[in-house]
């Protein structure tokens, strides 16, 4: 029977120990986005910081909501690999095409009441990926989350926020407990995160992603974004990933 030679041993040790260390080296890294950006000079500071994607608001009633031709000025200069996501309520196909066909958008997000069909009809007008909002309210339990997660199948993720008057956007936190760790791979955690919250919120859920924005405004001014907030956003979740 043939026998390694000590060089083939040492060799084969170097490269398990490589492996090891390369998977002990490796923390998760949470993706972050940056959502209702509307002022020509957030997109660059967002892009500085590192962030893994940028939201933009294409609901008129909200106070982040852009215009095509707004949104068109924001993404003019976006390196690749940066998502640009489209955040979207109850919208016609007519807004959808109208937005895809003008703005370059990596990805769709249905924050309405959309049923499953419509979002994939919606998004088959557009030609994009897209995620759905699920909203946890007071009552919801992780069964709830389940079989939502089960009807949005075709979903490339589940963003999880707060039920709040309206449709997202309050500042309001929810028991993140109530999220399966099944779910927590596909999972957007987003309602109420801030730089003081999201350290806790990652250690606790492990998303894939965190979604922020009211946590990153002026306080008392929706959809003006403070670039230091924004900055100390982003330190506190690379701070908690590598914790």
């Amino acid at each position: 029977m043939d026998r390694a030679s000590p060089n083939m041993k040492a060799t084969e040790t170097l490269a398990n120990e490589s492996h090891a260390g390369a998977q002990q080296a490796a923390p998760h890294r949470t993706r972050i986005k940056l959502c209702g950006l509307s002022k020509p000079e957030d997109v660059p500071h967002a892009i500085d910081l590192g962030a893994d994607a940028i939201g933009l608001v294409f609901y008129p009633p909200s106070p982040r909501s852009v215009s095509v031709a707004q949104a068109v000025e924001l993404v003019h200069d976006v390196p690749p690999f940066l998502s640009v996501v489209g955040l979207f309520v109850n919208a016609t196909p007519d807004w959808i095409r109208e937005v895809a066909s003008n703005v370059g958008l990596t990805l769709l997000q249905f924050h309405g009441d959309e049923t499953p069909e419509q979002c994939e009809s919606l998004a088959g007008v557009a030609g994009l990926p897209w995620l759905r909002a699920l909203r946890v309210a007071a009552d919801t339990q992780p069964a709830d989350l389940v079989k939502s997660a089960l009807s949005y199948s075709a979903a490339s993720g589940l963003l999880f926020d707060t039920h709040v008057e309206g449709y997202g956007g309050g500042g309001k936190v929810f028991d993140w407990s109530l999220i399966p760790a099944e779910l927590a791979r596909r999972a957007v955690l987003s309602g109420g995160l801030n730089a003081q919250n999201v350290s806790d919120a990652i250690h606790r859920v492990r998303p894939y992603a965190v979604d922020v924005s009211s946590g990153i405004e002026t306080p008392g001014a929706k959809g003006v974004k403070d670039h230091a907030r924004m900055a100390a956003f982003v330190r506190a979740v690379r701070a908690a990933d590598a914790e």
